[in-house]
């Protein structure tokens, strides 16, 4: 069924906007099976489950990290991950620099906003944010680019709700665009909208959808 329900979910997306298929606790089968029907963009959340499978599925996978990460798990990772979308300290954003740097990386990075109602959701304020970016250690970085902003909106069947957090996220954006970014043309990405609220979010203006249970089904826990 992955064919397909890749297939279905395709031809909801305009031209322009990134799909991720969020492969987190499916089985590298699964991710393959998506590979053969033309899918290269992957989006996990636990950066041993994105190495064991980056191991063993084809070298030409785009691998987005899209969960909380925690610093002393950035080596399993940073060798090849394309986009790592939660970046949701500043402390987590030296650590990726610094292990980039390693590696002779510049890393793609967005910064996470917490733009819903739910405590349990990451991510960063604005003051935060710009705390970072008038920071003289972050304007000293070679290792990581800021390329845009990421967001969760609250999980509730209320798309109006939703769509306002949305539409909060696409103001932070301009707003950091037009401050910290305007001449640089790699700040350009808006990560938002799931399964379930991915085409308000692209109403909305998200560049990148992360879609996991439509593609492959209910998320398997162990």
């Amino acid at each position: 069924m992955v064919k397909e329900n890749l297939e279905t979910v395709r031809k909801t997306i305009p031209s322009g906007v990134l799909l991720v298929a969020v492969s987190k606790t499916k089985p590298a089968e699964d991710v393959q099976e998506a590979y053969d029907a033309g899918q290269r963009v992957f989006g996990e959340n636990h950066a041993l489950e994105m190495r064991d499978k980056h191991e063993v599925l084809p070298k030409d996978i785009d691998w987005h990290f899209i969960g909380h990460l925690q610093t002393n798990k950035i080596k399993y990772i940073i060798e090849y991950v394309r986009l790592i979308h939660s970046i949701d300290t500043f402390n987590l954003l030296q650590a990726v620099n610094k292990e980039a740097a390693k590696h002779q990386r510049v890393v793609d990075c967005l910064l996470q906003f917490h733009i819903a109602e739910e405590e349990t959701k990451f991510g960063l304020s604005i003051d935060e944010a710009e705390e970072i970016l008038n920071s003289a250690e972050y304007k000293a970085m070679n290792n990581v680019r800021v390329c845009g902003v990421m967001g969760m909106a609250t999980n509730t069947d209320d798309m109006n709700r939703v769509r306002k957090e949305f539409h909060q996220l696409k103001e932070i954006f301009a707003s950091l665009k037009s401050r910290y970014f305007a001449d640089s043309e790699w700040f350009k990405e808006i990560s938002m909208g799931m399964s379930h609220d991915y085409p308000v979010a692209i109403e909305e203006g998200s560049t990148i959808v992360r879609v996991g249970s439509k593609i492959f089904g209910e998320r398997v826990y162990n």
